[in-house]
């Protein structure tokens, strides 16, 4: 499953909650090092097992296993104080972080007047907001793109003047734009006690590292944020996140080349979620997703916000297999959906000039899914620990997905915890 001298791949299709985490702690005892390859601590990435639940935020989710290296990439953004209540958490748990994570130097800090920036940018959109979760993430990649940021390097020389040059040009921003009724002082207190507590950790050049352990045949898996449909270029623009979410993000977001990529996992649930604003064509603004939403425990992990959720759309899977070059499929939360007696999938998209569309068009705001109906399985299928059991109907569901995908489902969930994993 895994390949030596190259890097696996794992991502979201959706627009992110997809399980990751899970899987990622599932496959971890394969590979000898796990990357973080972009996005911040907006996503949450939700693992449970041994009666324990854990919500990660920045670390990497192979932590859990000890002999593994574990890297945050440079194309990740690191929020330090939170990046400290996190680790602490974990180190609380009886966690070696310090020996186990290494940060690449070239990841960009998320300063508190990058969260600041984020609240009065969302304020001046009004209805039109994207619905962030206010931890600063687009700001952070914007002067990391306009050559203005702060990286990780930077805390170890004259890191008080960069400082000061950074949160000046922030807060003229700021009072341009009419916000100014803040006070950073506990904030600021807290985040220059997080530098310090930084220093502790290996700070590396993650390009030289990751490519150093290929060199060696060491096997690599690359861990994704977020979803491939909150691509900062392919996803719902622009209600995306800042980041490339995508395959190619690991070459980027790691300093791998492109012919190193091995296998691609892609994540998807047995139905879909989206978190904040944009187009969500089989959204179900009804019983029905209430229920789903009851069901999947779809209310997100870090921020606690309530998950949209509809059925499938393999218009918008299609388009993310494409994109990304996914090798192998990985089925999540597929026992939310026991108690269903019909299931349906999103196959085509009806658009306002009445035409029907295959293909995952440049606008999806007023597009009407076009659905394939099929019986529900209506048994509960936690209990199972090999594919064997699996009732005739869903095992039909499977089969219906993996062709209209064009590709195969290799893992399959049916709960939340590691055990509940079956490997086909």
């Amino acid at each position: 499953m895994m390949n030596t001298g190259k890097v696996d791949v794992l991502l979201g299709l959706q627009w992110g909650d997809e399980g990751k985490g899970k899987v990622v702690d599932v496959l971890t005892p394969r590979y000898d090092v796990v990357a973080r390859f972009q996005g911040g601590p907006n996503a949450g990435h939700t693992l449970e097992f041994e009666g324990q639940k854990y919500v990660l935020r920045s670390v990497p989710s192979g932590v859990f296993q000890g002999n593994k290296v574990n890297i945050i990439g440079n194309g990740v953004v690191l929020a330090p104080d939170l990046f400290m209540e996190e680790a602490r958490n974990l180190e609380k748990s009886g966690i070696d972080l310090v020996n186990r994570l290494h940060i690449s130097r070239k990841a960009h800090l998320i300063l508190p007047t990058h969260r600041l920036l984020d609240a009065a940018i969302e304020r001046q959109k009004g209805k039109k907001k994207v619905g962030t979760t206010g931890k600063g993430i687009g700001p952070t990649y914007s002067d990391k793109i306009g050559r203005n940021g702060l990286r990780v390097g930077d805390v170890f020389e004259d890191f008080e003047n960069k400082y000061a040059v950074c949160k000046k040009r922030h807060e003229d921003l700021l009072k341009y734009m009419d916000y100014t009724d803040y006070d950073l002082t506990e904030i600021e207190k807290k985040w220059m006690e997080s530098i310090e507590y930084l220093r502790r950790f290996h700070i590396i050049d993650s390009e030289h590292e990751i490519n150093a352990y290929l060199k060696e045949n060491k096997s690599v898996l690359c861990e994704g944020a977020q979803g491939t449909m909150l691509d900062v270029d392919f996803g719902s623009y622009p209600f995306v996140t800042s980041s490339n979410t995508i395959c190619a993000g690991a070459c980027t977001g790691l300093g791998v080349a492109p012919n190193r990529i091995g296998e691609v996992y892609g994540i998807m649930k047995a139905y879909c979620t989206r978190v904040g604003a944009g187009p969500f064509p089989t959204e179900l603004d009804d019983e029905t997703g209430a229920r789903i939403r009851e069901l999947g425990h779809e209310f997100g992990a870090v921020t606690g916000r309530e998950r949209r959720c509809g059925w499938i759309d393999l218009v918008a899977l299609k388009y993310a297999i494409m994109v990304n070059g996914v090798t192998q499929l990985i089925m999540m939360k597929s026992d939310v959906l026991d108690t269903f007696e019909t299931i349906k999938a999103c196959v085509a998209y009806q658009c306002k000039d009445g035409k029907t569309i295959r293909h995952y068009p440049y606008d999806v705001e007023e597009v009407k899914p076009i659905y394939v109906e099929m019986k529900g399985w209506l048994t509960d299928m936690t209990r199972f620990t090999e594919e064997g059991q699996f009732p005739q109907a869903f095992k039909d569901y499977v089969a219906f997905l993996e062709k209209e995908l064009e590709t195969p489902i290799k893992i399959i969930s049916i709960g939340p915890d590691r055990k509940q994993t079956i490997i086909r």
